[in-house]
């Protein structure tokens, strides 16, 4: 039977986990980071307070025309 050593086996299977690992943790890093609200929201300032000012706006006239109505 003609194949690897068992030391050449475990040598590339310890790298394979390695590399595993090694994306397993970049992965989580990433999802982290992206998943960060305040970080996002800090990033997006001004379209954040853009969406918040509209709203305000739509709610502050709606109520008011519940007590203005002629």
């Amino acid at each position: 039977m003609t194949g690897l050593p068992s030391y050449d086996l475990q040598m590339r299977a310890a790298d394979e986990r390695s590399r595993v690992h090694n994306s397993i943790s970049e992965l989580r890093s990433r999802v982290n980071e992206e998943l960060n609200v305040k970080k996002q929201i800090r990033e997006r300032l001004g379209f954040s307070c853009g969406v918040a000012a509209v709203l305000a706006l739509g709610l502050g006239y709606s109520i008011t025309g519940l007590f203005a109505r002629h």
